[in-house]
């Protein structure tokens, strides 16, 4: 930002000098133009003087023309006779405004080949003679090349203080907005400790304002909601205690031992919800496991109430399907996906669960039922990973694949019914060991 500032200011400077400097030196030169023009009339006019005095005295004539020609100018007298006196003429003299100002009898000035010719008639008894005044381009130019260096060095002098001057300004400015894009940077990392100092240009320093106000009420509304989660979890532990206990007071120790792994199961859970409250910085899957295990795991404890309703459960799996997704958050996607299925399809309509291969190396677990599907609304708006919630919990498992670099596709399988699919990456290089396990009911 600073370079393009400097930048934006040099450009703009340049623009004005360009606008100024050309000017200048295109006035520099016809300065020096007229100057010489008018010292090469002047000097005409003297010799025109001269020689309507001394006519018939060319000699007199001839040596005051070799004093003026002792410059870079050249004069010649050009006699009605036709000879000349002076500086020798050119082979092409009579030159066109020398004849002309000897039919009109009217001075002028003209381009010459080498130069500017200046033309004085002089009327005397033998006739019209006339004067000439040749100035090279040599002193047509005197002193403009000079004066352009002097110029371009203004230009170069007022480029530089631009430059140094809008670098201080723009090593301000850079800094103000540098400290807010480090401030805003650490904010979306998670500190919402870090404040900016406001500084810079007015906007700047409100924005500075505005952001370190953001921080602090973002900072407030966590801990206000972290101070919710534990007070819920506090209510919480109460009613989980008395299922506890009730359970223990059951006579049958085969159904005691079921419903107390349950309650443990929704301990944990909750334990898991009340962690991931009160730690907003996490994110991402962390661990991984064999997501063959976990399906098979989590069909047997399906498959119990799908042979209750009488519906018939086909689990396809792989020997090994590693994945970058702890067990219990794969079984707790998968016990969303599976209860959908119970909850929104009648009784009697097949499901199946399947792992299968999946484009660079990875793997995907899929659920599909013969229920009556999604619409076409669900399927249109809500089919493609990170569209939304369906109401129907697939926002779990959504966040679950999309936790673990995955996706998730909701469409209709070959059963007829829905198909959900979790693409989910394989452990890369240090994402863990592959284990197996489980995950209760949720």
């Amino acid at each position: 930002m600073r370079r393009l500032l400097v930048r934006y200011g040099l450009a703009m400077t340049s623009v004005v000098l360009v606008a100024f400097l050309v000017p200048l030196g295109l006035l520099a030169r016809s300065l020096a133009e007229d100057r010489a023009v008018s010292a090469a009339r002047q000097e005409a006019q003297g010799v025109a003087a001269l020689a309507g005095g001394v006519a018939g005295d060319d000699a007199r004539l001839e040596a005051a023309l070799l004093r003026v020609n002792a410059g870079e100018r050249r004069t010649t007298v050009f006699r009605p006779d036709g000879s000349t006196v002076g500086a020798p003429p050119a082979a092409s003299d009579p030159s066109d405004a020398v004849a002309l100002a000897a039919a009109t009898g009217s001075a002028l000035t003209a381009r010459a080949a080498d130069g500017v010719e200046v033309v004085l008639p002089v009327v005397d008894a033998a006739g019209v003679s006339v004067v000439r005044t040749v100035v090279p381009d040599a002193e047509l130019t005197a002193g403009v090349r000079e004066a352009w260096l002097v110029l371009a060095a203004v230009g170069v002098v007022l480029l530089t203080a631009a430059a140094l001057v809008g670098d201080r300004i723009a090593l301000r400015l850079a800094r103000s907005v540098s400290d807010l894009s480090a401030v805003a940077q650490r904010l979306g990392a998670g500190d919402l400790a870090a404040r900016v100092e406001p500084s810079g240009p007015p906007e700047v320093a409100s924005v500075g304002r505005v952001l370190n106000g953001l921080g602090a009420r973002v900072d407030g509304l966590l801990t206000a909601e972290r101070e919710l989660v534990a007070d819920l979890s506090h209510r919480l532990r109460t009613p989980i205690t008395a299922l506890r206990l009730d359970v223990d007071s059951l006579p049958d120790p085969d159904d005691r031992a079921r419903l107390a792994g349950h309650v443990e199961q929704l301990v944990e859970a909750v334990d898991a919800v009340v962690w991931t409250a009160r730690h907003p910085a996490h994110r991402g899957a962390t661990g991984s496991c064999d997501s063959a295990v976990v399906v098979r795991e989590r069909a047997a404890f399906w498959g119990v109430l799908a042979v209750d309703q009488g519906r018939d459960l086909e689990v396809d799996v792989t020997d090994a399907a590693p994945v970058a997704v702890a067990p219990d958050e794969l079984g707790a996607a998968l016990d969303v996906l599976l209860d959908n299925v119970f909850s929104h399809t009648p009784d009697g309509a097949a499901l199946a669960v399947r792992v299968e291969a999946a484009p660079d190396a990875a793997v995907r677990v899929v659920v599909e039922d013969a229920g009556p599907g999604f619409d076409a609304a669900a399927l249109a708006g809500r089919g493609a990973s990170g569209a939304g919630s369906t109401g129907l919990g697939l926002d779990v498992a959504r966040r679950t694949a999309e936790a673990a670099g995955g996706a998730l596709a909701v469409d209709r399988g070959r059963l007829g019914g829905a198909r959900v699919a979790m693409t989910l990456p394989g452990p890369g290089p240090g994402g863990g060991t592959v284990r197996g396990g489980g995950a209760g009911p949720r």
